[in-house]
């Protein structure tokens, strides 16, 4: 249940953690470039390090989450049609002082994510499968690694995107690691148009199963799902719970199934319910 993480989301695991490592070598700026969740991660850090914030974001990343950083204390920016050009603009910002925190492409935010399989297997919990949503790959990269840790490599892992963000899928089936031409849809914290390239690497060479959903049913999810446990998370996280939802896994009664509630911040259930796919 990560969306009960302070920052919202799965995010908070694997930045926190290479934020504090990169805080130990010397960083005096955290300079970032998000879809949202990222961004308040890097903030929320920042704030309880002491060490300044600047976060630049597409124009697709909601109101809310620019709005959710910036009480966090931190310089938001926003630039460009995409994450593509936030990161560019982000990437010319820093200066000898600064670190970048990327979203999902470096090992330290892997090894943050690898503690939520630990917790797993402490409470007793053998997963059969698991199931979460990926975007830039960082989740996938990190449980994985959490999952070969304890001598799990071999359990089948469902990678769930939505039809316009769906970067691993295309990789996966082009058997390279290939780039979209643009990226769509109500999942905004979904939209990196390429993977990182571990995540390409490791659809490879483990059980990874690709799965795309509609924006729709995404959508749909976060709404049945507000209802059962009342908690809100953002289409991204919807597409992992609209697998479940709608039988599109025939998984038997017996098996134990993690499913990666991973979050989001930058959501509203008027948004969700003024939603028309």
């Amino acid at each position: 249940m990560e969306a009960l993480q302070p920052a919202a989301s799965f995010k908070q695991r694997s930045i926190s953690y290479a934020c504090q490592k990169y805080f130990e070598q010397g960083a005096q700026r955290f300079v970032s470039s998000s879809g949202g969740n990222a961004g308040l991660a890097v903030a929320y850090t920042g704030r309880q390090l002491g060490v300044p914030v600047t976060v630049v974001v597409p124009e697709t990343t909601a109101q809310r989450a620019r709005e959710l950083i910036a009480q966090q204390g931190a310089e938001v920016i926003v630039h460009g049609t995409s994450w593509v050009e936030a990161n560019a603009l982000a990437q010319s910002l820093i200066t000898q002082n600064d670190v970048f925190i990327h979203p999902f492409d470096d090992p330290l935010l892997w090894d943050g994510i690898i503690p939520m399989i630990d917790e797993v297997i402490a409470e007793g919990v053998i997963p059969d499968a698991v199931v979460l949503s990926v975007g830039g790959g960082s989740l996938l990269s990190g449980v994985v690694a959490g999952l070969n840790k304890h001598g799990l490599g071999h359990v089948p892992v469902y990678a769930v995107e939505t039809q316009g963000t769906a970067s691993l899928n295309a990789s996966m089936i082009a058997q390279q690691h290939v780039e979209l031409d643009c990226v769509s849809g109500i999942a905004t914290t979904l939209a990196a148009k390429k993977v990182c390239q571990n995540a390409f690497e490791l659809s490879q060479q483990f059980d990874i199963h690709s799965r795309i959903v509609s924006d729709q049913e995404a959508v749909n999810a976060c709404l049945k799902f507000v209802d059962d446990h009342r908690l809100l998370v953002e289409p991204a996280c919807g597409a992992t719970l609209s697998v479940l939802y709608d039988q599109k896994i025939q998984f038997k009664l017996s098996d134990q199934v993690l499913v990666i509630v991973c979050g989001g911040a930058g959501i509203t259930l008027e948004t969700l319910q003024g939603f028309n796919g």
